[in-house]
């Protein structure tokens, strides 16, 4: 299977900790895809929008182009300081220039109304993160295995 190693990842992810185990699995899977990383739902907007170069980190060079800076899927928490998850979900997936970047939301909520409000929302995926070292390695290789491998997005304007 060829991998689509060019294509980025968004995480939103508050937790430094929660990030750096992610990234880790991630680096053991062999996932080449550029991963940016916003911590709050105001740093994701501006990064969609390309209004603000603070989000990228020290040793990542801004995208020259819209097309460069488009996820190919966003990984989000919902529990995030300021506009949370939620509220970045239902803005992104009601914006044309961004409601066909799939979302999958990645959080330790496993409560029924979230679950069903994030799809309502237009969630493409839902995933709780497990307590389990070895079942959060199961799921990260589940997300990595059929987003950034198996599937094919659409061809965005």
């Amino acid at each position: 299977m060829i991998k689509k190693l060019h294509e980025p990842l968004l995480v939103v992810e508050d937790s430094n900790e929660d990030f750096r185990i992610l990234q880790r699995l991630m680096q053991r899977m062999s996932v080449q895809n550029p991963i940016h990383r916003c911590t709050n739902g105001d740093e994701v907007l501006e990064f969609l929008s390309q209004q603000g170069n603070d989000v990228y980190s020290k040793d990542e060079d801004p995208p020259n182009s819209k097309v460069a800076l488009r996820p190919s899927v966003i990984l989000l928490d919902l529990n995030l300081p300021g506009i949370d998850g939620r509220d970045i979900l239902d803005r992104l997936k009601q914006d044309n220039s961004f409601k066909g970047i799939p979302i999958v939301v990645f959080t330790t909520s496993s409560n029924p109304k979230d679950i069903e409000l994030c799809y309502q929302k237009g969630a493409n995926g839902y995933l709780v993160k497990p307590m389990d070292a070895q079942e959060l390695k199961k799921t990260i290789q589940a997300f990595v295995d059929y987003w950034l491998e198996a599937n094919t997005p659409p061809v965005l304007d």
